[in-house]
């Protein structure tokens, strides 16, 4: 290989690294202070341990809104998966014009900044004292949930072959066995995929956190907010370092099942 053609990808190669360490580098930065041993937060750290995980796991305060996140991300889970799925079906079967008002509708709190859906969805609540309950929470975030999974769900109907439904359909199957024996199967891994983003939106969600939570209902990045306002701990680099293995975790997850469900529907269409 000539130098004129070796240079251009050294170049691109090397550029692309720089961009990887700038994006990088904060993250390592506090994940490397999480083990810092100093009573505040410096980087480099004079000596590594455990110390600020295990004031993490041994305190009420950042447990307690650790569990509320979890539980109101579960609950955001199961009734954006349903609301999610349902709605990809309906916006298949609507004629054209149609399915692009209503695909829009749908997926605008994507495209809205979440401030000011936040305002929105605080002055709706407001009315029906929603603002500091986890109910609340768990509706605010189902609608910025519901999103992700049509999109998720949307893509994997795309890839389906039209004439599996019809044969099974033309075979004396009802349309519910249909779903749930044809359609379901093979979207499956999208709804999964659809359901993990849907508890990441949740779990690390704070500007409508910050409307909503109230006294009564403090979240975890809400707990994070606060910390950083009012008195820097370094147990918090040792909470963000948790979420980040946490949220990568399950984005590898998400990433390993579409792959997979690009495989299966190209397995279907061949057969």
């Amino acid at each position: 290989m000539t130098v004129a053609r070796l240079l251009p990808r050294t170049i691109s190669k090397a550029v692309v690294g720089l961009i990887l360490l700038f994006l990088g580098f904060p993250i390592v930065v506090v994940v490397v202070v999480s083990f810092s041993s100093a009573t505040y937060l410096t980087f480099p750290p004079p000596a590594f341990g455990l110390r600020w995980y295990e004031a993490y796991f041994g305190s009420a305060d950042w447990l307690r809104p650790t569990w509320l996140s979890l539980a109101v991300a579960s609950a955001v889970v199961a009734l954006s998966t349903v609301l999610g799925t349902l709605a990809a079906l309906g916006l298949g079967r609507l004629p054209k014009p149609l399915r692009v008002v209503a695909a829009a509708l749908v997926l605008s709190p994507l495209i809205v900044p979440v401030i000011v859906v936040a305002i929105g969805i605080y002055y709706a609540f407001s009315r029906y004292g929603l603002v500091g309950s986890p109910l609340g929470l768990v509706l605010a975030h189902t609608c910025l949930a519901v999103p992700f999974v049509v999109t998720s769900v949307s893509a994997s109907l795309a890839g389906i072959d039209p004439r599996l439904q019809q044969a099974a359909l033309s075979l004396g199957a009802t349309p519910r066995n249909t779903f749930l024996q044809v359609t379901l199967p093979l979207i499956r891994p999208g709804v999964i995929v659809g359901a993990l983003f849907a508890f990441i939106s949740s779990f690390d969600e704070l500007v409508v956190a910050l409307f909503l939570s109230g006294s009564g209902a403090v979240t975890l990045p809400r707990r994070m907010w606060d910390d950083l306002r009012f008195q820097i701990d370094p147990t918090i680099a040792a909470v963000s370092t948790l979420t980040i293995v946490l949220t990568a975790s399950l984005l590898a997850v998400a990433h390993l099942l579409r792959r997979r469900a690009q495989g299966n529907l190209g397995k279907a269409s061949v057969t």
